[in-house]
C-alpha cells in the first residue's frame, strides 16, 4: 500500500513538473498588463477554433522575465480530437534558425568559428560555386565569385544561397533549389552539402540578403567544428543548461504523442496539407527548419537572449554577443 501511495505521489509530481510554468509567474497588473485585455485572447481563440481557421494553440506572454499568460486552446490533433496541452511539442520550422545561430555564436566566443572565416575552409566545394545571372532568354550566365562566402554571410543570409520549392516562381534559380526541409529528409549532412554546392548562387556573396539555406549550412559547419551532430551540440550547450527538456531534432515516441498537428486541409483553400517532418524522420539536423520544442522551451530560450545570454545562473552567451 505504501508503495502504491508513493507511486501515485511520484506520478502526480511528474505531471505537475510537466506543466510547470517555464518562468516565474506574476499578476498581469504587476508588470503593466491588463487582465481583461489578456482575457480577450480567450474569446479570439474561441472564435478562430469554432470557425476552424486554427486547430489550436499554446500562448505564453511574459514581461521582465515574469509570466502573465500561459494557456492551451483547442486541439492538439484535429483528426483525433486530442485536446491541446501546455506540453504540446511543435515543429519549429524557421524558429530553428535562432537555435542554430546561438550554437554557432558559442563557438565564435570560444575562438573556434570566427565570423570572417571562409566557408570553404570547412567545406571546400563552396569555393567552386558560380553565381547564376538570369538572361532574357531564360538561360543562366555563370560568373565566378567576386569574394568568398564567409561564416558571417551565413548568419546574415548574404551567402547567395536561397530556398526553392516554389512552383509558381518565374525565377530559373528558384526552380533549381529544393524546399527548406527536403534535403534533411532525403540525405545526411554531407549529401546536403554535395547537393547545394552543385547549384548556382543567387547573388554575389556579401552583397544581398536572400532568405534560404544559409543557417542549414551554418549547422553543417558547427558539426564539422565540433565533430558532433548539431542537435547533440545544442543539447549539451544550450537546451540542457536552459531546461529546454523537449527541444530536439528527433522526437521520441513519447514526444510524438504530443506533436501538434494541422488540419488535413488548408482552411483557406481547402487543399490537402501536411507537415512532412511530423511523420518523416530527418537524416541530418537541419539548422534552418527541423527542430521541435514546446512553447515553454522556446520561451526560456527567448528570455535567455533578452537577459543578455543568461538565464537562472546559466550563461550561454556573453552579454556583448547579445547586445542589440
Amino acid at each position: 500500500m505504501k508503495r502504491l501511495i508513493a507511486a501515485a505521489v511520484a506520478a502526480g509530481f511528474a505531471l505537475e513538473m510537466a506543466h510547470a510554468a517555464p518562468l516565474p509567474e506574476a499578476k498581469p497588473d504587476d508588470v503593466g498588463f491588463s487582465e481583461p485585455g489578456l482575457a480577450r485572447m480567450d474569446d479570439f481563440f474561441a472564435r478562430e477554433i469554432a470557425a476552424k481557421r486554427v486547430p489550436g494553440a499554446v500562448v505564453a506572454i511574459a514581461r521582465d522575465g515574469k509570466l502573465v499568460h500561459y494557456k492551451a486552446y483547442g486541439q492538439l490533433d484535429p483528426v483525433k480530437g486530442t485536446p491541446m496541452s501546455l506540453d504540446a511539442v511543435f515543429a519549429l520550422a524557421s524558429m530553428t534558425k535562432p537555435l542554430a545561430a546561438v550554437a554557432g555564436l558559442t563557438l565564435m566566443e570560444q575562438g573556434r568559428l570566427p565570423l570572417q572565416a571562409r566557408l570553404a575552409d570547412y567545406y571546400p566545394a563552396f569555393a567552386d560555386m558560380k553565381v547564376g545571372i538570369p538572361q532574357v532568354d531564360g538561360s543562366l550566365k555563370m560568373d565566378a565569385q567576386a569574394s568568398p562566402i564567409t561564416i558571417h554571410d551565413l548568419y546574415r543570409h548574404t551567402s547567395g544561397l536561397m530556398y526553392g520549392g516554389r512552383p509558381d516562381s518565374s525565377s530559373p534559380l528558384a526552380r533549381l533549389y529544393p524546399d527548406g526541409t527536403a534535403p534533411a529528409v532525403e540525405g545526411d549532412t554531407q549529401a546536403f552539402i554535395d547537393r547545394i554546392t552543385k547549384l548556382p548562387l543567387v547573388h554575389q556573396p556579401g552583397t544581398e540578403f536572400e532568405y534560404g539555406f544559409s543557417i542549414d549550412v551554418l549547422g553543417a559547419v558547427i558539426e564539422k567544428v565540433t565533430s558532433q551532430r548539431l542537435g547533440d551540440y545544442l543539447a549539451s550547450n544550450v537546451w540542457q543548461p536552459l531546461g529546454m527538456n523537449d527541444a530536439t531534432f528527433h522526437p521520441s515516441e513519447g514526444q510524438r504523442d504530443r506533436l501538434a498537428r494541422p488540419f488535413p486541409n488548408d482552411p483557406l483553400t481547402g487543399k490537402p496539407q501536411s507537415i512532412r517532418l511530423l511523420d518523416t524522420p530527418t537524416k541530418f539536423d537541419c539548422g534552418g527548419a527541423c527542430a521541435f520544442a514546446t512553447v515553454g522551451d522556446y520561451l526560456r530560450f527567448g528570455q535567455m537572449l533578452l537577459n543578455g545570454g543568461e538565464l537562472e545562473g546559466k550563461r550561454i552567451l556573453g552579454p556583448k554577443t547579445c547586445t542589440t
